[in-house]
Order: C-alpha cells, then sequence, then structure tokens
C-alpha cells in the first residue's frame, strides 16, 4: 500500500475535539479488518469494498492521525506500536457498538422485546399487574421495564424517549402527544372511623369545607383533581399535610390529621371511612399517553393495542 497525499487537511487542534469522531467512526472497522488480516486484499473481500477505497481510507486515516498504523510490504502490513494501541481502542469500541445493535435488535423483537411503561403509584398493586397477566397470555415473553411516578414526571419521562407508554390522571392534552382516555376512577371522601361524618354513607363535598385536607404534592395529578373538585364545590380546602403517595395519605387520616380526597384501595385499611361523594361528581379520568410520530417496535404496537381494547374496563371492579 503505497502512501499518498491526502486530499483533506489534517485535523487543526481547535477542530480536533468535534470533528474527531465524525472522521473516525466510518473507518474503524477498515482499520480493524485490515489490522486482523494483516493484508489489504483479504480485508477489502471481507469488506466487500474495493481494495482501492481500502487502501485511501487507510492511508487518510494515519494522515489525520497524525500517527502511522503500519507498517507496509506491498499489500501485506504489520502494525506499528501506535497501530496496536489504536486497535485495541477500536477494537472495544465496535464490541460496544456491536452490544448496542444487539441490545436494540432484541427489544424490538415482536416476541420477546421490550416496553418501557410507565404507571401512577396508585395502580401499582393492582390495575398495572393484572394488565400485564392479561396481555402475556398471548406475548408470554415480552419483557417490560416499568417505572411508577405522578403524571407530570411521566410526561417528561415520555418526551426525553425514557418511555414507551404511560398511563397517567388527569389525561394531558398537548400537541406533541397522542392520548386515549381509558375509563375513569371514582374518588371517595376518606375520614378517620371517629371522625363526625364516619357514620355516612354518601357525602356532599361542601360538607368538608371546614376540615382539613391531607393531600399530595402539587404537580401530582390527584392534587389537581382535589383542587378542582373543591373549587366546583365552592370552598379552598386547608391543607394540614402534603405527601407523594395516596397509602400514606390513608395513614395520616386514620391517626386523625385530616380527610383526604382518594381513589379506592386495594385493600380495606382499618381506621378509616371511605364515604361516597356525591356532589360534585368525584371521578378521575384514566388514559393512556405516547409520543405523536414515535414509530413503535413490535411488542410496544401490541401493548398499545391490549391497552386500547380494554377502555371502559381497565380497572378492578
Amino acid at each position: 500500500m503505497a502512501h499518498e497525499r491526502s486530499s483533506q487537511p489534517r485535523l487543526s487542534p481547535s477542530s480536533y475535539e468535534e470533528d474527531i469522531r465524525a472522521v473516525l467512526a466510518p473507518r474503524l472497522a477498515y482499520f480493524e479488518a485490515v489490522a486482523r488480516h494483516e493484508h489489504v486484499t483479504r480485508a477489502a473481500h471481507e469488506l466487500g469494498v474495493p481494495q482501492s477505497t481500502l487502501s485511501r481510507a487507510m492511508v487518510r486515516l494515519e494522515a489525520d492521525l497524525g500517527v502511522a498504523l503500519f507498517a507496509r510490504a506491498g499489500r501485506t502490513v504489520s502494525l506499528t506500536p501506535a497501530g496496536r494501541t489504536f486497535l485495541a481502542s477500536a477494537e472495544r469500541a465496535l464490541a460496544e457498538v456491536e452490544k448496542a445493535a444487539d441490545s436494540v435488535r432484541a427489544d424490538a423483537d415482536p416476541a420477546a422485546g421490550r416496553v418501557s411503561f410507565g404507571f401512577l403509584h396508585t395502580m401499582g398493586s393492582e390495575t398495572v399487574p393484572a394488565l400485564i397477566r392479561a396481555f402475556r397470555v398471548d406475548h408470554p415473553r415480552v419483557r417490560f421495564q416499568l417505572v411508577q411516578n405522578y403524571g407530570e414526571a411521566m410526561i417528561e419521562r415520555l418526551r426525553a424517549g425514557g418511555l414507551d407508554l404511560c398511563l397517567t390522571s388527569p389525561v394531558p392534552d398537548a400537541p406533541d402527544l397522542v392520548t386515549r382516555r381509558l375509563d375513569e376512577q371514582r374518588l371517595r371522601l376518606v375520614v378517620p372511623d371517629d371522625h363526625r361524618l364516619a357514620g355516612r354513607r354518601r357525602i356532599r363535598l361542601v360538607e368538608a369545607a371546614e376540615e382539613k385536607f391531607v393531600t399530595l404534592e402539587p404537580g401530582y395529578g390527584l392534587r389537581r383533581i382535589t383542587d378542582d373538585l373543591c373549587a366546583a364545590a365552592g370552598f379552598t380546602p386547608r391543607v394540614a399535610f402534603e405527601g407523594e403517595e395516596a397509602e400514606t395519605l390513608r395513614g395520616l387520616v386514620a391517626a386523625g390529621l385530616g380527610v383526604a380526597l382518594l381513589p379506592p384501595p386495594a385493600f380495606a385499611r382499618p381506621g378509616v371511612v371511605e364515604l361516597t361523594v356525591t356532589a360534585p361528581r368525584a371521578v378521575r379520568e384514566i388514559g393512556v399517553a405516547w409520543l405523536d410520530g414515535h414509530p413503535d417496535t413490535p411488542p410496544v404496537a401490541a401493548f398499545k393495542r391490549f391497552l386500547l381494547s380494554r377502555r371502559g374496563h381497565l380497572l378492578p371492579d
């Protein structure tokens, strides 16, 4: 392989940092094949490229690096000390690329791929396990990455590419999202079992206007719903405690620290009574969201179809 003058100038120190990846990345596989065969023609045959193209690529690589990587004798080559150092790093880089390719192919596998699925904490004990169990009857090998969080955090993660789908409430309205309403869930006024209202079965929310409320923190969807329902009933709730998880709020209610608007629990909790709210209509809509225009892998598409098929009966009775 004869040296020839590169038609491209070597990288200047100022441009080196930003351009080196673009320069090197396409040539790493070429370099690794030549180094492994120690023969340009055999490497070119393996790669399916003309020998002249491969020769020019290696000359330009050395010119861009400013280092001789090969000692040449015709089309036979051997690595210089610098070439051996560069080969070790090139092999690691190519192995990582291959590993990444294998990973994304595995995640997209129709039978055994992966779905990144987000959902509200309140749906983690019953709803989501039941959904996944039903889905896996027909898709037993599909894998799930499950993320529990509050609504706004899940939407941020969806936009960042960390989730394929999420179940959330309230159902967001944003131009970059596609959303579908799947079900609604009644909210109850939860009071201590020794509370003045504990003997009631139904209540108008305005009757709790003077109570202290325990709620989720601002930013949580259920907090917004609580504030909106109280406003519709004609009052602003007096918030005594704020938390991050519905069952913690139930514990605070059981301790006599306030009342709360909450979805039904997975299991009855001692120390509290749950009252049906007759006015205003106290429900929260549950929906699924995904990024508009985001292509689905086959397992994600299958799970999305499954979720949409559960419209109206997403939640346990």
